[in-house]
């Protein structure tokens, strides 16, 4: 179920929890379909489109570019002459509230960062620093990496603050929030036989221990569309990352998530995406 990332050794990834590495112009990004093990984060000097959830981003210069692994993501096109360097690492590596708690790996935000030319020197000086720690024998290389990422995610943060933050500071922002958080926790789907628990705005409503009618209106406000639009988008995503990602039959993506019969999930897939699941697989 999960693809390989070319170049990187899986095992040695998965036991170390960490790996830094360069990114040579004649590789691929270790973006380029992955599946959701590991957070992400990359120094990338060069212009590519990525696609990452259900959008398509350009990459121009020198930017830093943060994964959430629960966000389908991909390598769409790039040019030869990129590079810079990548990290990646799991949950269990970093201090999970912090990864979660920070706006930088938050879905639904932006997660490319524009560098100028003195703050692309401060983040190249902190990658090389990370592969140099990375390809040495270091006892405490580990810590050591750890302080690295969390200085390149305050100083991401110093460059450009979260656009949500005064959003949140009402209580439509605060139930807001809540409400998308808990939707992104649904996710990835990981097995056919354990489907998705929530899939209309009067569960997330109960979950939250709100009126359906103030989560609508509280989510409607800060972000302009219905909190249903937010669930069928998220499904969508998912049920695009499983056709790609897996060799999962259509029958069973449809039940992992939530659709009692796959007819249900084929109209519900081609009125959102225009056409049938099988056809999208094979594109």
């Amino acid at each position: 179920m999960i693809n390989e990332i070319p170049g990187v050794n899986m095992a040695d990834l998965r036991l170390k929890g960490f790996r830094v590495h360069a990114l040579q112009a004649s590789q691929e990004l270790p973006l380029r379909r992955g599946r959701r093990d590991f957070y992400k984060m990359g120094l990338v000097n060069g212009d590519m489109t990525v696609q990452y959830g259900g959008e398509l981003l350009e990459l121009k210069g020198t930017v830093l570019f943060f994964v959430n692994p629960k966000v389908p993501h991909s390598v769409v096109s790039r040019v030869n002459r990129t590079s810079g360097y990548a990290c990646l690492f799991t949950e269990a590596f970093m201090n999970s509230r912090e990864l979660h708690d920070s706006p930088l790996f938050r879905a639904g935000d932006n997660p490319v960062i524009p560098l100028d030319s003195a703050q692309s020197v401060f983040m190249d000086s902190i990658f090389r620093k990370m592969l140099k720690v990375y390809q040495e024998d270091y006892p405490y290389k580990s810590d050591l990496i750890r302080n690295c990422i969390s200085v390149v995610l305050h100083e991401a943060l110093q460059i450009q603050p979260p656009r949500q933050s005064a959003a949140f500071q009402s209580g439509a922002g605060r139930v807001a929030h809540m409400f998308l958080d808990l939707l992104e926790r649904q996710f990835p789907i990981e097995r056919p036989n354990d489907p998705l628990r929530m899939r209309n705005p009067q569960q997330f409503a109960e979950r939250l221990s709100l009126h359906v009618n103030y989560l609508n209106r509280a989510v409607k406000s800060v972000t302009g569309q219905p909190t249903s639009v937010h669930i069928a988008a998220r499904i969508a995503a998912e049920a695009k990352a499983l056709l790609h990602h897996t060799d999962w039959s259509v029958a069973d993506i449809a039940y992992a998530l939530g659709f009692e019969y796959p007819a249900y999930f084929n109209n519900f897939f081609k009125r959102l995406t225009g056409t049938t699941p099988n056809a999208f697989r094979k594109v």
